[in-house]
């Protein structure tokens, strides 16, 4: 029995010593140290987590860490893996080495808000655990590297504000296990491709994407909630499919180039659409009476359009709408009363369209309406009171 307890002392006394010294795996410390390697040291503060990565003094996995590798970096509950790395916005300059594929048990990789550039390697896709990646706020370029969608366990991709160009990945539906994709604010060009089914949360905003907003490219995204399509170049008609999404709450086109918008009445009645905002296009023909058919509908723009004929009475019957804007359009006759009374519960702007009787004591009617030789112009004729 003695023995066996002191046995079992001197593994737990060695278990200890391991986990103290760390055990990191070589390829692990040699990607760390790449990766150092190929940031510049004058772009990296004294107080910064890169700073604390010292090599020859400690093992990066090595605990506790009370003045080596303090923040930065986590491993694996035996300390033997590198499992995260997620980086101070220290303004850490340079570019990623292509040797961070040897880092095959990370989870996450999280290098936002600082000044990386260059391309991101295709070798990326040896990541093969990789769950979160998020490079927001750099500045790398070049294309998203199509070797990127074979990261099957990945959940969220973020690679917003960088200077990323090309279209996007024409396989961009195999990563099947994405929620949440956020390009935003590069010079993406190109189509929409097929997108990946278990999408939660899509944006891609201040792109230079263009074409027809395509069904088939949202076939089968029965979770979409939120969708962020604004300044692109996006052309043509958007279809009534668009707003019968089962999952969609949040959706946002503006500063596009469509022309038409479709809708019709949700299935049963049933919508979680809450905000939507089309300003800002080339839409024409009437203001899209349906949309007073959504039944959570807190928010619709709709403002600095080609839009004609008078303000849907059904918009001033709907008290789920808090905000309306319609500013910027030809609409004529005279807005519906129940927007000014007592208990208006609306804000927006009605301003800069055709109208006659907008109260001009109403923050509604701010702008003032357009002259009348424009509105005359437009309608080819004197506007319809």
């Amino acid at each position: 029995m003695l023995n066996t307890l002191c046995y079992l002392l001197l593994l737990l006394l060695l278990l200890h010593f391991s986990l103290s010294q760390g055990l990191t795996f070589p390829q692990d410390i040699s990607a760390l140290k790449a990766f150092k390697a190929s940031i510049k040291p004058t772009s990296i503060p004294s107080w910064s987590c890169l700073a604390s990565w010292d090599f020859a003094a400690a093992d990066p996995c090595a605990l506790p860490r009370r003045t080596h590798f303090t923040c930065g970096i986590i491993c694996s509950i035996d300390s033997t893996r590198v499992t995260q790395i997620t980086l101070d916005p220290a303004g850490y300059s340079g570019q990623l080495t292509p040797l961070l594929s040897q880092l095959t048990q990370l989870t996450i990789l999280d290098l936002s808000d600082n000044s990386f550039f260059g391309s991101i390697p295709s070798s990326i896709s040896s990541l093969r655990s990789l769950q979160t990646l998020i490079l927001k706020s750099n500045s790398f370029s070049g294309s998203i590297p199509d070797s990127v969608t074979t990261l099957k366990s990945l959940e969220s991709l973020d690679i917003s504000h960088n200077s990323l160009s090309g279209p996007l990945p024409k396989t961009l539906n195999l990563l099947s296990g994405l929620r949440r994709l956020d390009l935003s604010y590069n010079q993406l060009t190109g189509f929409l491709p097929k997108l990946p089914y278990n999408l939660l949360e899509l944006a891609l905003k201040g792109n230079s994407l263009s074409g027809y907003i395509s069904k088939s490219s949202f076939d089968g995204l029965t979770q979409l909630e939120v969708v962020e399509l604004s300044e692109n170049s996006f052309t043509g008609t958007l279809g009534a499919w668009f707003f019968l999404l089962p999952a969609l709450q949040q959706a946002d086109l503006a500063n596009n180039s469509l022309t038409r918008v479709e809708i019709s009445k949700p299935s049963g009645g049933n919508s979680d659409l809450v905000a939507i905002d089309l300003g800002f296009n080339h839409i024409e023909g009437n203001a899209p009476t349906d949309f007073a058919n959504y039944p959570q509908l807190s928010s619709l723009t709709l403002r600095y359009n080609r839009l004609r004929g008078a303000i849907p009475l059904e918009y001033s019957k709907k008290k789920s709408l808090r905000r309306l804007f319609l500013d910027g359009n030809f609409l004529i006759g005279r807005p519906p009363s129940e927007f000014f009374g007592g208990d208006t519960w609306v804000s927006g702007s009605l301003g800069n369209n055709c109208l006659v009787g907008c109260p001009g004591s109403s923050q509604l009617c701010s702008p003032s309406q357009k002259p009348y030789e424009v509105c005359k112009q437009a309608y080819g004729r004197k506007p319809m009171a």
